[in-house]
């Protein structure tokens, strides 16, 4: 699929979910033009947000004897070295209550990743937050790093850059009706969902290494 392809298929899309949208937006590259981040750095990274995830949801709670475990999780899964800068601080106790929620929230970049690895099979309704529990078991029913891998399957640059062109334009229509334009319509999008997974769609094609530090413009 073209740029122009692509972005004639997500207005389509967005005219049936009465979702406003912006007819001059930048086109996404086309598949030949993108690096897609190496699969076994795509799985690391997925089990790591998982696990991080989940330690900071204790840690918010002040459970910090089941946040323990979640760290012994993340060695066992062997992703020690597959942390960003803030998952980091939740090991060396100079994690803020910001980056604590800002962890919480990489639910939705996980879920963008595992959608990428095959393991679902759509997430184009950005009208709620993920199923929690299903995201969970695909990391919890695992014997470890290999046996979760070998359930998933990178999708092609292609399938990606739609699903991602899809969020660009979503987050346009949020950032509008948000900051410029209430009339804007934004349909049942949730705008926090939409950002969030946003970031993790755009950290399997571009260099950055730590999500947190990709820029996020409409």
């Amino acid at each position: 699929m073209t740029p122009q392809e692509r972005k004639q298929r997500t207005e389509n899309i967005l005219r049936e979910k009465g979702i406003s949208f912006f007819d001059g937006l930048p086109m996404t590259e086309s598949a030949d033009q993108v690096k897609l981040k190496d699969f076994d750095t795509v799985c690391r990274r997925a089990v790591a947000a998982l696990l991080c995830t989940q330690m900071a949801i204790e840690l918010n709670e002040n459970n910090t004897e089941n946040a323990g475990r979640f760290a012994n999780l993340i060695a066992y899964f062997d992703v020690n070295k597959s942390l960003n800068a803030r998952e980091s601080k939740l090991f060396d106790g100079t994690a803020t209550k910001q980056d604590i929620t800002d962890i919480v929230w990489e639910y939705e970049c996980y879920w963008a990743l595992v959608w990428a690895l095959g393991l679902i099979d759509d997430i184009s309704d950005a009208s709620d937050i993920c199923d929690c529990r299903k995201a969970i078991q695909f990391v919890s029913k695992c014997e470890g790093l290999d046996d979760f891998k070998s359930k998933c399957s990178l999708r092609s640059a292609d399938e990606i850059l739609d699903m991602l062109d899809l969020y660009y334009r979503y987050h346009w229509a949020v950032v509008q009706h948000q900051h410029v334009d209430p009339n804007c319509s934004v349909g049942d999008l949730n705008g926090e969902v939409v950002f969030e997974r946003r970031r993790g769609l755009e950290w399997l094609i571009c260099d950055t290494a730590d999500w947190h530090d990709i820029s996020l413009h409409t």
